[in-house]
């Protein structure tokens, strides 16, 4: 069996799908592994290492002559198409916003294994890299917030004065949102914290942070993640909000809905509310944003209400690949353990009756076997024929 790991096409992206320890385990299931030159040199992992581990370093990948392709960011078409049928690949597929990639795989006839499926139970933790990956991200909001902002985190007394702690609040207890709060904590901030989940409250403040209670509806669906809340409900959260946030120094967002557009928690009225200096940072920005006028990848001065200064309205795009060594550690972990689970003497044999590999397999045989995914496109091809007409 042939892995092909390549190195990532997408701007900015840093992170690798293999390094050369996940090398040293699959190597040793009997998988020969072809590495693409230098793709792991941005997150810190030379080719050097990688062939010191078993890996075949090779000055480019052809995707027609690998078994398996494992990679970070979802594929395009046209690496899909050119796939051999019956091949495998593994990575994050995005499959909600790729819907021409996944009907390139499932065209190809390619069996592809989207990340994001796999089911959140206790046995598929160390395979679950949105969680991984989220770790990385909240962790680092925290530093971009306080890199931005004019101020001290912790509090300070000296002869010349007290310096009092910056307040910290985290809209969002997921995984990103706890670490975001645990990294304010030990950076000395005041932090308080929201989630529409009542269970998040113990979270949060096992974090060392404080729970702001709003009087609204749960929303938590199944397997832990938060669903969207009706339009009154939501209106309601941010009249809530806004007197906790017109109060914070820093404001950090990390509320996702999985497969759908971010959820809108903060207005722009909310942002220039703030003091002048403030930093916002969204998380969220790359879907959409949870913060009304973000932009990925940009920060936008909003004006404040009374017009003494702006307040950062910062735009996180691809946090996790901002600290593509660790990012790719855990990452190419979780691919790795994907894989173990499925290679029997060499060759990848999935088990479709394990729950592990059937939540995550996406498409499989020439058919998209995720329903919410063959939903969309069963809605984009009625679409294009209506168009037709």
């Amino acid at each position: 069996m042939k892995l092909g790991i390549p190195r990532e096409r997408r701007e900015g992206e840093r992170r690798v799908a293999a390094t050369p320890e996940t090398v040293k385990q699959l190597a040793a299931l009997g998988v020969e592994i072809l590495l693409e030159e230098d793709a792991g040199a941005a997150a810190g992992y030379p080719d050097l290492a990688y062939s010191q581990a078993g890996a075949h370093i090779v000055p480019e990948l052809d995707p027609a002559q690998l078994d398996v392709l494992a990679h970070v960011r979802p594929l395009d078409p046209d690496t899909a198409r050119s796939l051999k049928r019956g091949a495998a690949t593994v990575g994050l597929a995005s499959p909600s916003s790729e819907l021409p990639t996944v009907q390139a795989l499932a065209d190809a006839g390619v069996t592809s294994f989207a990340l994001e499926l796999v089911p959140r139970i206790s046995r598929a933790q160390s395979m679950d890299a949105l969680s991984s990956q989220a770790l990385v991200a909240g962790y680092r909001c925290v530093l971009e917030a306080a890199i931005r902002l004019p101020r001290f985190f912790p509090l300070y007394m000296t002869a010349a004065g007290t310096v009092p702690p910056a307040r910290v609040l985290v809209l969002g207890a997921g995984v990103a949102g706890l670490q975001a709060i645990g990294t304010a904590k030990r950076l000395g901030a005041r932090v308080l914290a929201n989630d529409i989940r009542p269970a998040s409250a113990d979270e949060v403040a096992s974090m060392g942070g404080t729970f702001i209670r709003l009087d609204l509806e749960t929303a938590e669906a199944a397997g832990g993640y938060a669903r969207q809340l009706s339009s009154d409900a939501g209106t309601r959260q941010r009249q809530l909000l806004a007197p906790h946030v017109a109060q914070a120094d820093v404001l950090i967002t990390t509320a996702a809905v999985p497969g759908r557009r971010a959820p809108l928690l903060v207005t722009r009225e909310m942002v220039q509310g703030m003091r002048a200096g403030s930093v916002v940072v969204d998380l969220a920005a790359e879907s959409g944003g949870n913060v009304e006028g973000v932009v990925a990848g940009q920060d936008v001065p909003v004006p404040t209400a009374d017009g003494s200064g702006h307040v950062w309205l910062v735009g996180l795009k691809d946090a996790p690949s901002a600290m593509a060594s660790d990012a790719s550690r855990l990452y190419a972990k979780n691919v790795a353990n994907l894989l173990v689970l499925m290679v029997r003497e060499g060759a990848l044999a999935p088990d479709f009756s394990d729950e592990v590999v059937a939540g995550a397999c996406l498409t499989h045989d020439g058919t998209v076997r995720h329903q919410p995914t063959a939903d969309l496109l069963a809605e984009r091809a009625g679409s294009r024929r209506e168009g037709a007409l």
